[in-house]
C-alpha cells in the first residue's frame, strides 16, 4: 500500500468515526441518578385501544410512527377528511387561486346536502348568501360543517367533485399510499377511504406547512348568527398541550379521532380509527400521547446545509466536497437511548467532478439495537466543476495508480 492510499484511508476512517460519534457527544447527561435508573428500563407496550379498528401514534418531527396496530389498513375517514380539506385550500391560497377573504357562496346544493336537514354536521351559513372564505373555513373545522365543506370545494374547484380530485393530487403528493377521496366532507362515499397513518401523516403536514390553517382546529366554539356549537374534540379542554385537530363520526365509521399535543420542542399525533363513544375516542388518543411524551424524545443529529463530512474529489477545481443534508436530519428514540444512535454513511468510494450544490452523493442512517430508524440524503454543499485539462490528467494518473 503506498503513502497516498494509507492517507486516503485514514482520512476516511476519520470522517466515519467522526460520523458515528456526533449522537454521543450530544447526548444529554439525566439531572438526576433517578432519572438514569427510570430511562434505563425497556419501554412498555403503547395503551393500545381495544375496540378500535386502526390506530397510531407518530412523531411529527420526522414522520416516525412509535406505535400502531393495522396503521395501512383502509378504513373510513369520516369528517377527518376535512383535515385534507383544510390542506387543499391552504395550498390553494398560497398559490394565489384564492383568497381567506374570498366571498364564499352557501349554494342550494351545499346546504341541502350538508346543511341543517341532514343528519350530519352542519356550520348555520343561511342558504344562497356568502361569508367570508376564512369565516366558513372556521365554521367547517371547528363544527365540522358538511355544508361549509362543500361550499368551500364549489368555490376552489366549481364543484365537489373537483375539488376531490385536487384532494387527490395532493394527497398524492403528500405520499398517502392507501388514500382516496370522494368528496370533502367525509359522508360515507363509494372508494373514500384512508388509513390511520396517512391520516397522521397529513395533520402533520398541515401543522408543518400551513399552522395558520392548522391554528383553527383549536378554536374551541364558533358563531354562525344566533348560533354557537363547541368544537368536538374534547381534549382542547383536558389537556393544554393539546391543539388539534380533528373528530369524526359516521355509523360506518365509528368514532374517530386525530389528536395533535405539544410539548417543549416535540409534537406527536395520534389517530384513532372506529372507536365506539366521543369520550372513548379522547380517553384513548390520551393515553397514547401521554405514552409517547413520556417514553420517547426527538432530536436533531444534523442541520441543513452544515457540514457532516469532507469527501475527497477528483478531477475538480476543489480537492474536497462538503457533504450534508437538505432538511434536519430528526430522530425519534426511548428516552435515555440517544448516546446508543450510530450513524452512519454510504457514500460512493469514488468521487469525480463535477457535482451541482445540492445533488445527491449518499445515504446517512442512523441505527439503533442494529435496527434503522432514520435516514436522509447526503448532498453536495457546494458546485465543484472540473478542472483543467492538465488537472483532470494528473487525477488520472493518482487514480489509475491506487486502483492498480
Amino acid at each position: 500500500m503506498n503513502v497516498t492510499q494509507t492517507a486516503r484511508r485514514v482520512l476516511l476512517a476519520a470522517l466515519f468515526t467522526s460520523a458515528v460519534g456526533f449522537a454521543a457527544a450530544q447526548a444529554p447527561t439525566p439531572d438526576a441518578p433517578a432519572a438514569a435508573l427510570s430511562d434505563s428500563l425497556p419501554v412498555p407496550p403503547a395503551p393500545a385501544p381495544k375496540q378500535s379498528k386502526a390506530w397510531v401514534l407518530l412523531d411529527a418531527a420526522n414522520g416516525q410512527v412509535l406505535a400502531g396496530d393495522n396503521v395501512d389498513l383502509r378504513v373510513e375517514p369520516a369528517s377527518i377528511t376535512k383535515v385534507m380539506t383544510s390542506y387543499v385550500l391552504a395550498a390553494e391560497m398560497k398559490a394565489g387561486k384564492i383568497g381567506r377573504d374570498d366571498q364564499v357562496l352557501m349554494s342550494e346544493n351545499a346546504w341541502r346536502t350538508g346543511g341543517a336537514g341532514t343528519d350530519g354536521s352542519y356550520s348555520g351559513f343561511e342558504v344562497n348568501k356568502t361569508a367570508k372564505l376564512v369565516d366558513m373555513e372556521k365554521g367547517m373545522v371547528v363544527q365540522s360543517g358538511n355544508d361549509a365543506a362543500i361550499a368551500l370545494a364549489e368555490h376552489a374547484a366549481g364543484s365537489e367533485a373537483a375539488f376531490a380530485q385536487l384532494m387527490n393530487a395532493y394527497a398524492k403528493k403528500l405520499g398517502l399510499k392507501n388514500t382516496h377521496f370522494a368528496n370533502a366532507t367525509g359522508l360515507t362515499a363509494e372508494n373514500h377511504y384512508s388509513s390511520a397513518h396517512d391520516l397522521a401523516l397529513l395533520g402533520r403536514a398541515l401543522a408543518r406547512d400551513f399552522p395558520e390553517a392548522y391554528g383553527y382546529n383549536k378554536i374551541k366554539e364558533f358563531t354562525v348568527g344566533p348560533i354557537t356549537q363547541r368544537n368536538r374534540n374534547l381534549l382542547l379542554w383536558r389537556d393544554s398541550t393539546v391543539d388539534g385537530i380533528k373528530t369524526g363520526h359516521t355509523s360506518a365509521a365509528g368514532y374517530c379521532l386525530m389528536a395533535s399535543a405539544k410539548r417543549g420542542d416535540q409534537r406527536l399525533v395520534a389517530v384513532v380509527m372506529g372507536d365506539t363513544s366521543e369520550n372513548q375516542r379522547a380517553v384513548d388518543a390520551q393515553a397514547l400521547l401521554n405514552w409517547g411524551f413520556r417514553f420517547y424524545e426527538s432530536h436533531k443529529l444534523y442541520e441543513a446545509g452544515k457540514p457532516v463530512a469532507r469527501q475527497k474529489i477528483w478531477k475538480g477545481q476543489a480537492d474536497e466536497l462538503r457533504l450534508g443534508v437538505a432538511h434536519p436530519l430528526l430522530v425519534s428514540s426511548p428516552r435515555g437511548k440517544y448516546a446508543q444512535l450510530k450513524p452512519t454513511m454510504d457514500v460512493p468510494k469514488t468521487l469525480v467532478a463535477p457535482v451541482k450544490k445540492g445533488q445527491k452523493i449518499g445515504t446517512v442512517k442512523v441505527t439503533l439495537d442494529g435496527k434503522t430508524i432514520a435516514s436522509a440524503p447526503l448532498v453536495a454543499l457546494d458546485d465543484v466543476e472540473e478542472a483543467g485539462f492538465f488537472g483532470r490528467l494528473w487525477d488520472s494518473f493518482w487514480m489509475w495508480w491506487e486502483s492498480a
